[in-house]
């Protein structure tokens, strides 16, 4: 192996690209984020969320080459799991990347000046993450295949490694690569439309830096999808910068390395890697999370939302997708995302039907999670179970494994 020696933090220069493209896109996202989902109820929004935290997952998983199906990942949270070994290992491994989800999002909101640039909330992601994670998912082999180590949660890796032909920092000098990461990316120092082109930038860095055995590259998309809710974005939640990511994985993987190399000629900026290289990774990052705030924009547009509800339970009314629903239960459902829930009582109502009736379509909506509640006799709210995901929301996962 080349020597993985860096003398000087100033190997990682430059850290913020400049260029006005670079600020546009920056303003545009801000703005499209912004409006997204502004045409649904505040609590319609949240089973949303929910649905894209497991999309999140699939697409982050995929990026790495593990292919979790939505179904098996919707069994895993219900505590499902296969008893197919390698099946289950992936489910739980689905599964941890959901929970540390919904944990940094709590941190988030209960912790305001929490730095997400800092060594300690990195090996906080890298720890929640691999203590969920199965023993066989938390061994990683050498190169060569001879040595076999086992990742410990947490934890700055302590031996030199090689990515592609990226030689990261040695071990020893991590902790001032990444007390240089954050000096130079804490949201606290920077503001408005800098802020949001340091993010794509740190991305980036922070895999430059590979400051763990592995699970570098699910830290660094966790890491991001923090400092895009810090950042106050609009939009949270509803839309996930990973699903572009894998959409676009080998121009990805190109912009990263790309990104890695050294300055290329006495045009390539002032730093010791390439200026154009980390510009062109920043305008493909942001580009893609353009196109992901855009796609969903279309997909939670009210009235085709809509339209595509009833469009599914006609459908099931005529029994081609299985057991029927009466067309009433597109009313119920249109009632659960116009007004984000409601009563048991007003199901009647909703649906134009008899009180023993809408009983028996509410009592048919609920089994299949169509429509959900937190109590027997609780109020109800919009279900996103996996098996309309592809009928409510399109394209939103590859069609073949829905």
């Amino acid at each position: 192996m080349r020597s993985a020696k860096i003398p000087h933090v100033s190997a990682m220069e430059p850290l913020l690209p400049e260029g006005r493209a670079l600020s546009e896109r920056a303003l545009q996202l801000i703005r499209e984020a912004s409006a997204l989902g502004a045409q649904l109820h505040p609590v319609t929004c949240r089973p949303v969320a929910d649905l894209l935290r497991s999309i999140n997952t699939y697409h982050s998983n995929l990026i790495e080459g593990h292919n979790t199906r939505p179904r098996d990942i919707e069994r895993a949270l219900d505590g499902n799991l296969s008893s197919n070994p390698e099946r289950r290992s992936l489910q739980l491994e689905a599964r941890a990347h959901v929970e540390v989800q919904r944990l940094v999002e709590a941190r988030l909101d209960a912790e305001p000046s929490l730095r997400v640039t800092s060594p300690d909330f990195l090996c906080f992601l890298h720890r929640a993450f691999y203590e969920r994670m199965p023993k066989s998912l938390r061994r990683v082999s050498s190169a060569d295949g001879k040595h076999v180590r086992t990742v410990d949660p947490g934890r700055l890796r302590d031996v030199d490694v090689e990515v592609g032909r990226h030689v990261p920092p040695a071990p020893a000098a991590l902790p001032r690569f990444l007390e240089r990461f954050d000096e130079a990316y804490d949201p606290a120092r920077l503001g408005g439309l800098e802020a949001v082109v340091a993010i794509a930038a740190s991305h980036q860095r922070l895999l430059w830096i590979h400051p763990f055995l592995d699970g570098n590259g699910r830290v660094a998309r966790l890491y991001t999808d923090a400092c895009l809710r810090r950042a106050g974005l609009g939009g949270h939640g509803l839309w996930t910068a990973s699903r572009g990511l894998a959409r676009h994985r080998a121009r990805y993987f190109g912009a990263l390395a790309a990104a890695d190399a050294e300055r290329r000629n006495d045009y390539d900026g002032r730093g010791a890697r390439s200026a154009a290289g980390l510009v062109d990774f920043c305008q493909m990052f942001l580009d893609i999370c353009l196109d992901q705030v855009t796609f969903m924009g279309s997909l939670l547009e009210l009235d085709g939302l809509l339209t595509r509800i009833e469009g599914y339970v006609s459908r099931r009314a005529a029994g081609g997708l299985g057991p029927r629903l009466p067309p009433e239960a597109s009313l119920l459902i249109r009632e659960a995302v116009l007004r984000g829930g409601f009563p048991r009582g007003d199901a009647a109502r909703a649906a134009g039907a008899s009180g023993r009736s809408a009983r028996r379509i509410v009592s048919a909506l609920v089994k299949e999670r169509l429509l959900v509640s937190d109590t027997p006799k609780g109020p109800l709210h919009l279900g996103l179970p996996v098996h309309v995901v592809g009928f409510y929301f399109p394209q939103l996962y590859p069609e073949d494994v829905l």
